[in-house]
């Protein structure tokens, strides 16, 4: 986790920051039950769209929505959680006015095309266009997936010390193991 907090360097949002510094293992995400079910297949898709499944696994794959929405519920300040939710339910307007559907039931084109709206700041929904609402659930989405079993042990270069997949093993150890 630590390589992912200084890939993303001062841009990693607060309540990550404070998740890694307490030593939040992402493999045990349990008991977050904030999500209905629509926003939890919402939340999937919106991850799937940002890391799509290629010939490796997705964020849906991973479990990024679960991980989005254990992190809001227990990590982040609730005035933090409630600004993504809305802009979960901006994006659903904006979707439902456009294209007369959620973004779950959009075709992957369209998803690209509102998700890249959102990038470049061009959804009327948000103050900013979707610029900041991007980013955020870009980070989540990314941090959740490379955080994830399958983006550890798929998409980074795995050594499996201590002999399982651990997400919480802190990396700096791996090279002190082989240097006594």
């Amino acid at each position: 986790m630590q390589g992912l907090v200084a890939m993303f360097g001062a841009e990693l949002l607060l309540p990550i920051q404070e998740a890694v510094a307490a030593g939040m293992n992402p493999v045990k995400l349990t008991g977050a039950s904030l999500f209905t079910g629509s926003m939890r297949e919402e939340t999937a898709a919106l991850a799937e769209t940002i890391v799509p499944a290629t010939d490796t696994p997705g964020a849906r794959d991973a479990g990024v929505a679960e991980f989005v929405e254990f992190m809001l519920e227990f990590w982040y300040p609730p005035a933090d959680r409630d600004r993504f939710l809305d802009g979960m339910a901006r994006l659903g307007r904006f979707c439902d006015a456009e294209y007369r559907n959620p973004f779950s039931r959009l075709g992957a084109n369209e998803q690209i095309a509102v998700v890249t709206g959102l990038m470049e700041g061009a959804n009327p929904e948000f103050e900013d266009g979707g610029r900041m609402f991007f980013e955020h659930a870009k980070q989540l989405t990314v941090f959740g997936y490379y955080t994830s079993e399958i983006g550890m042990t798929v998409e980074r270069r795995y050594l499996p010390v201590p002999g399982r997949y651990d997400g919480a093993y802190p990396y700096e150890k791996v090279g002190t193991l082989f240097t006594s």
